[in-house]
């Protein structure tokens, strides 16, 4: 048995039955497509490989040999399976199902552009809206706090070098606003110490050049003179900014731990709901920006978003700010 019918009778809808040919080609074009076209990251990749298994598995069940013959209620009605559940699988919670929803809703999108079916029966079919949440933020003094606490264990003898890292790198991510991904991705030609600029290399191969805070280039000069070369000449030369105890680039992983040990050292919570991870410094900085006065455009420029429409979630967490502020406030405030 090939691995995609091994797929698709676990994914399927229990029917074991293989999907068409026809219907797998569509598959694997349209995984190209937002492969080298649309440049989506392989985590979104491998999940929406997963929606459409499911979805072929679901056509095959049916009789569905070809995308051309599917009609709106059997999009419908796989949509409606997967927040219902069946033997097989328990329902989808609502962001995944919306994810699911997109996945096939693509498909369909891109069938109809390459001529593979006449019509798009997912045009009228609308997924499930997911919760809004409002991004969580540390509060200034908690930052300050975090950023004071990194690297304060083992910060000198043989663990200098490393704590030297850990402040350059907390106080990159609140100085830059940088994903995780763009962070341990940053040459140190990217950086301009002089100028306090980075280029960042953000989704979709997108760059963007944003400034570098005062505080994070103190910390910054300290890593690359004092302690980085030390830890390189160990390893293979690698060009990346932040680099591990071997001297190769440091892993999204490795700057996880890094955090969370920061984390845990200024009592700040790393578990639940309200943990601390490194988006919860990006969300620090969008929010402290817009609480300073700084346009919604320029923060949507500064953290990459391609929507304006993304950076303005932030917006909505000054003003819960702003209530609680006037509710403790205000001696009016509550009758």
């Amino acid at each position: 048995m090939t691995d995609d019918a091994r797929a698709a009778t676990t994914d399927g809808a229990g029917s074991g039955e293989e999907p068409a040919p026809a219907l797998r080609r569509a598959v694997r074009g349209y995984l190209d497509h937002l492969t080298v076209e649309r440049g989506l990251s392989a985590n979104t990749l491998s999940s929406y490989r997963r929606d459409l298994e499911r979805y072929l598995a679901t056509l095959a069940a049916a009789g569905v040999a070809d995308l051309a013959a599917v009609d709106a209620g059997q999009v419908e009605a796989h949509l409606a399976r997967l927040r219902a559940g069946d033997d097989g699988h328990p329902p989808l919670a609502v962001s995944s199902a919306a994810r699911a929803a997109s996945a096939v809703r693509g498909l369909h999108r891109f069938a109809l552009r390459e001529g593979l079916a006449g019509a798009d029966p997912s045009r009228d079919v609308r997924p499930p809206a997911p919760p809004r949440r409002l991004p969580r933020a540390l509060a200034v003094d908690q930052v300050v706090r975090l950023l004071e606490t990194a690297g304060s264990v083992a910060a000198t003898g043989d663990g200098a070098p490393l704590a030297l890292r850990d402040r350059a790198l907390l106080e990159f991510l609140y100085g830059t606003g940088a994903r995780i991904s763009e962070a341990v991705g940053a040459a140190v030609d990217d950086l301009d110490a002089a100028e306090g600029t980075v280029l960042l290399r953000g989704k979709g191969g997108r760059t963007r050049l944003v400034p570098v805070g005062g505080h994070a280039v103190e910390a910054l000069r300290a890593w690359l003179v004092r302690a980085r070369p030390g830890l390189v000449a160990a390893g293979r030369g690698t060009p990346a900014v932040f680099v591990n105890a071997r001297g190769a680039a440091l892993t999204r992983q490795g700057a996880w731990t890094i955090l969370r040990r920061a984390a845990e050292r200024a009592g700040l919570p790393v578990t639940g709901s309200g943990a601390v991870s490194p988006h919860t410094l990006r969300h620090s900085y969008a929010t402290h920006l817009l609480d300073g006065g700084a346009d919604v455009r320029v923060v949507q420029e500064l953290l990459g978003h391609a929507s304006v429409t993304t950076t303005q979630v932030y917006t909505l967490v000054t003003v819960e700010r702003l209530r609680e502020v006037y509710a403790t406030a205000h001696p009016r405030a509550r009758g």
